[in-house]
């Protein structure tokens, strides 16, 4: 007899309600450090120091670009339903005059994504940019420290990003649903 290893046995896909049900049940606290994925729930890699300093900084940077016209959250949730509910580094959302307190922001509240990457580079290019353009968030960044770029997806259709550009520190660029800010990307490329 051959034994199963455990990646051949069928795993319990969990859906943001089930999710929701962990956390106010106490099943899941705030010191597990995890996001759901795709209905499976998953530990956050911890950050080094360039990755939240990059983070904290970039934060800043676009809360004074974005003032009045956006919100800036900072690994913050957002709820992807039915089976993802992110953390990402940066989300770009609509101003809400509730404050999201009864929900986090959702597909049609967000306008920009950042992922900002060192060690998760392969996570946020694959499943990370699979499950955002599968959510049609229209526009998603990922800060990659290493070759200091930042890669822009945009245009999310039939699960995939149909644009993609890959930019350097010295570039800005505007978002689609801001084309009149340019956001200069040495503020988030800072080493």
């Amino acid at each position: 007899m051959i034994a199963e290893s455990v990646s051949d046995l069928p795993l319990k896909r969990w859906t943001v309600e089930d999710y929701h049900r962990m956390i106010t049940t106490g099943i899941l606290t705030p010191e597990d450090q995890v996001e759901l994925l795709e209905g499976q729930i998953v530990e956050m890699v911890p950050q080094e120091p360039p990755h939240a300093a990059t983070t904290d900084e970039g934060a800043d940077y676009l809360r004074e670009l974005f003032r009045e016209q956006a919100k800036v959250r900072s690994q913050l949730p957002i709820t992807l339903a039915p089976d993802s509910e992110p953390e990402p580094d940066i989300a770009i959302v609509r101003i809400d005059p509730n404050r999201d307190r009864d929900r986090h922001p959702e597909p049609e509240d967000i306008f920009l994504v950042i992922e900002i990457s060192d060690t998760t580079l392969s996570r946020d290019r694959n499943r990370k940019a699979k499950i955002y353009a599968q959510a049609k968030i229209n526009e998603y960044w990922i800060v990659n420290l290493n070759q200091r770029q930042v890669i822009v997806y945009r245009h999310p259709e039939d699960g995939l990003y149909q644009v993609k550009q890959t930019l350097e520190a010295a570039d800005s660029v505007a978002p689609l649903a801001f084309p009149d800010l340019q956001v200069q990307l040495t503020h988030l490329l800072l080493w």
